[in-house]
């Protein structure tokens, strides 16, 4: 037995380790492998151990304690768990023996879930699901999971879109107080009553848009004026109906715009008002918001006046129907002559000012998905820009500029939409790529928007060997929402804003109930930074839903080309490089994807000035042409489409053997 002063030093020495342990809450941050990271409060990251990172999921917040280890490393062990924010998610059901299991698609997660017998609700092998936590691992750890819903598997027609929808949340119900006050204001809202609207139901308007399309937001007129033209831009007006108060609107705004997926809608408003009740319908009288707007002769964007107005659409055109008429074949569309002749009149001369004055975004080979009755792609097809569709482009753009100098003049928080150009921080790489490659605007301010303007239209010219003007494209921002009116470069205009698709865009719908309440004497404050920033965030989560069931379709259509015969390949362009690789688009059908040269035998240097790639014997430049083989779908990242060089791809040219050139020569 141990003596008491041996007790005494065994006691001194625990309480000594004691001391040097340290408790603190913590928030759990995974990794891809089976360790992670506490970080505290304060900001300092502990490193987890594989086995303590068993007993928790990613986000969890937890009570750690900090420890010193025998190499002197700090770790941290989990003691209790505080609060674990993992509510539903999506998975893959896959099994091992008897035993099923979820794996969950969450970034940080990587082990599979045991779903228990009890708690599988049908689900097989290969479905995909919703699932729900239905044990946590905190105290011995081994998760439990139960399946909440089976989206389907992989022969479910449309399932990429069916999946994406669950993974990112985005509604496909109304909620049933919308419903229920979509009915009370069909039948009781009456906005064409209220005495108020000035009635331009003499006006000849027409809708140009696709033949399938029923929620029909802009229809147009235009007629000759003593220095140019009148342009009337009619927009839906669903404000006319929806109480800025209501669940309805904030189910609008929860949704921010509708979505497409190839092959399914999620409309933004219930198809009764969108499709019938708002609609500028053909034949019928509609509540509208009116741009009218004076068209000078060389192009310019005149006076302008917004009214509350009632309109009757006199027909509903489709594009390739006008298309077909501004060529001189469309006889059936003689009855618009009037209206049509005037709106190709404008749109010359819109288009023509924006082209000398402005930045007009140039036309690339756009292509169109052909889909069988499974929802998968049964062919692509190159399709050109129609000139019916530039001329509604060119009107749109009017109104909206007319839209966004409304709400400056008045003093409007917005929104408007702005777009800075060359992001800030590269100011000075910025400046160092023009003195190198294009001499001519080094010294220009490109912060200026006619500055911006002048470099880029240099930069697009054809002279230089080098595609400047996409590869100064790493150095620009995205277009942003603002309270606050600003400079949009990318068009080269002082202010903007977006307004014509209230029926389609949350964006639309606030500029709308801007702009009504100033002709109504009213505070127009209804935006704020925040309500921008979760609008921000809502469309980014969107745009990440629709490209993650793109690639997930695009993947599987390559993979039928590239089975289809031995040998198969692909020809396709360099459309960006960085460090890691560069990204492909293939000539024949649009569908982009990634060559990473990470792991090739040969080491590749970056260079930014010239964006390309060069190892010993090969160089990849932007807007070079390659040869491809698909090596499959990347699942882990959002089934991003991973290609790699054929052989002899890329290479550069052989030196010429100078000491064989001098014996030539004698």
């Amino acid at each position: 037995m141990l003596n008491q002063d041996s007790l005494s030093q065994l006691k001194g020495l625990k309480s000594q380790m004691e001391a040097e342990k340290e408790r603190a809450e913590a928030v759990i941050k995974g990794t891809q492998n089976r360790s992670g990271f506490a970080v505290l409060d304060d900001g300092r990251e502990i490193f987890i151990p594989p086995d303590e990172m068993l007993k928790v999921f990613p986000d969890d917040r937890v009570m750690v304690c900090i420890r010193p280890t025998k190499d002197n490393k700090t770790i941290a062990d989990i003691e209790k768990l505080l609060d674990s924010p993992l509510a539903d998610f999506t998975g893959r059901c896959v099994r091992k023996g008897k035993a099923v299991f979820v794996e969950p698609d969450l970034q940080q997660l990587s082990r599979w879930l045991f779903i228990p017998p009890h708690a599988r609700n049908g689900v097989k092998e290969g479905d995909f699901v919703r699932c729900a936590i239905l044990r946590h691992p905190i105290r011995d750890g081994k998760p439990q999971a139960k399946v909440l819903s089976v989206i389907g598997d992989e022969d479910t027609p449309g399932i990429e879109n069916l999946y994406s929808m669950a993974k990112y949340r985005l509604a496909s119900d109304w909620s049933t107080a919308s419903k229920q006050e979509v009915e009370r204001l069909v039948s009781q809202c009456k906005p064409l009553e209220t005495g108020k609207r000035r009635d331009l139901t003499d006006l000849e308007f027409i809708s140009i848009d696709t033949v399938k399309t029923q929620d029909i937001d802009d229809a147009l007129y235009a007629e000759i004026s003593s220095d140019g033209w009148t342009l009337f831009v009619a927009i839906a007006d669903p404000t006319a109906y929806i109480d800025a108060d209501s669940e309805l609107h904030r189910d609008i705004a929860a949704r921010g715009t509708s979505v497409y997926f190839h092959g399914d809608v999620l409309p933004m408003l219930p198809e009764q008002l969108s499709q019938d009740t708002c609609a500028l319908s053909e034949g019928h009288d509609r509540p509208a918001l009116v741009c009218k707007v004076a068209i000078s002769d060389d192009g310019e964007v005149g006076d302008f006046e917004f009214i509350e107005a009632t309109i009757r659409s006199r027909g509903k055109l489709s594009y390739y129907g006008v298309d077909r008429y501004l060529a001189g074949q469309g006889d059936d569309l003689m009855s618009h002559a009037t209206p049509l002749e005037a709106l190709y009149q404008v749109f010359r001369a819109l288009r023509a000012n924006r082209e000398e004055h402005g930045l007009v975004m140039e036309d690339r080979q756009d292509f169109r998905w052909i889909l069988n009755d499974n929802k998968q792609i049964e062919s692509i097809e190159p399709f050109e820009k129609l000139l019916s569709q530039k001329l509604v482009e060119e009107c749109m753009i009017a109104a909206n500029r007319c839209a966004a100098k409304f709400l400056r003049q008045h003093g409007a928080n917005g929104p408007f939409v702005i777009h800075p150009g060359i992001r800030p921080a590269r100011l000075d790489e910025a400046n160092k790529f023009l003195s190198m490659h294009a001499p001519a605007v080094a010294g220009t301010d490109p912060t200026e928007v006619s500055g911006y303007r002048d470099i880029m239209r240099c930069l697009s010219g054809d002279e230089h060997p080098l595609p400047l003007r996409s590869m100064i494209n790493r150095l620009l921002t995205r277009a942003e929402l603002s309270t606050e009116p600003g400079a949009h470069m990318g068009m080269a205009l002082e202010t903007y804003t977006n307004c014509t698709s209230p029926l389609r865009k949350y964006v639309d719908f606030l500029v709308h109930l801007q702009i009504k309440a100033i002709l109504n004497q009213q505070a127009a404050d209804r935006v704020d930074p925040e309500l921008l920033a979760a609008l921000a965030l809502r469309l980014q989560n969107i745009r990440t839903a629709t490209q993650e069931a793109e690639r997930w379709l695009a993947g599987k259509y390559l993979a039928r080309l590239a089975g289809s015969a031995e040998g198969v390949t692909f020809k396709g362009r360099v459309s960006q490089v960085n460090s890691s690789g560069f990204t492909v688009r293939i000539e024949d059908n649009g569908l982009e994807g990634f060559v990473d040269l990470r792991k090739d035998p040969e080491k590749f240097s970056y260079d930014k000035w010239t964006a390309s790639l060069t190892s010993t014997t090969r160089r990849f430049q932007l807007d070079q042409s390659v040869e491809l083989n698909f090596l499959g779908a990347d699942r882990a990242n959002q089934y991003r489409a991973m290609f790699a060089v054929v052989d002899g791809c890329g290479l550069k040219p052989p030196k010429e053997d100078t000491r064989q050139s001098a014996q030539d020569a004698r």
